[in-house]
């Protein structure tokens, strides 16, 4: 079960296809769908691109409003994104909707550029959360490790990264969870976040900000304590509990991603100029 509206960073658990496949074919082909997305030319691409997410979404056995919820920290985003295409467009246009001045104007171009921006980064994102949903962090920090195995011939730290990169990801919701308790308890005591000048509303944040970064900290510390109790030294010497294997399920979501690139391209060269 998720512990609150945020899903992203967190796993859900259950047995489906997605979840038994291997960590780091899915970090490959979520990399490859990221690539594809910025491919696609046309709506119908990104139909596509839908098509395979829902896919995705429905042999994973997560529920779909935990993936709509990972976009909700980033609609402030889609929504700056969206507005600063529709109004600072610089390509070639047909039809003119709007125009204000030598700078901003709304065309059949930016509109449909903007869509595009905001269509990318809503399928990045709900892309990801499968992958945290699906994945837990232990085959999270393997996967990665074994991807970017090569780059050890040169002595870099690849498990830390992976560790780092591993433990980032499982701090976002509870640190989103410690956060909306610190708000909860700031307005007991009369905090006001919501009303205001935009300046004084930042500035209302500030007592949220600086506990959340103490508490931020304390964890950090107490994770690094728990670590070195539990003699933790890095790879050297570490072993694995569970073996990554490849399994049929694997060449199954290639094969699907495949059919995926191979439609996105045709889809390109027939429905170039179509909307």
């Amino acid at each position: 079960m998720l512990k609150n509206n945020l899903s992203f960073g967190q796993y859900y658990q259950t047995k489906s296809f997605i979840h038994s496949m291997d960590a780091r074919i899915k970090i490959l082909l979520l990399i490859a769908y990221f690539i594809t997305i910025f491919l696609v030319k046309n709506f119908w691409g990104f139909l596509a691109c839908g098509a395979f997410l829902v896919l995705s979404v429905a042999f994973s056995k997560v529920p779909p409003l935990s993936v709509l919820k990972s976009l909700k920290g980033i609609i402030f985003l889609i929504l700056f994104t969206v507005l600063l295409n529709v109004f600072f467009y610089g390509g070639e246009y047909e039809v003119v909707y709007f125009k204000l001045g030598n700078f901003l104007l709304v065309s059949d171009a930016s509109l449909k550029f903007a869509g595009f921006m905001a269509l990318r980064l809503s399928m990045l994102i709900a892309g990801s959360s499968v992958l945290t949903l699906t994945t837990t962090p232990v085959e999270l920090t393997d996967g990665i490790e074994s991807l970017l195995y090569p780059l050890k011939l040169i002595k870099f730290p690849v498990h830390e990264l992976a560790l780092i990169m591993s433990i980032a990801l499982r701090f976002i919701p509870t640190l989103a969870e410690e956060a909306d308790r610190i708000m909860c308890a700031q307005k007991a005591r009369g905090g006001d976040f919501e009303s205001g000048s935009f300046i004084s509303r930042v500035k209302a944040m500030i007592p949220i900000l600086i506990p959340l970064l103490v508490s931020s900290f304390r964890r950090a510390e107490e994770l690094g304590d728990a670590m070195d109790a539990r003699c933790y030294s890095g790879s050297k010497g570490r072993t694995r509990y569970k073996k990554m294997k490849l399994s049929y399920r694997d060449l199954v979501g290639a094969l699907v991603y495949g059919a995926l690139l191979t439609a996105v391209i045709l889809l390109n060269a027939t429905f170039i100029n179509v909307i």
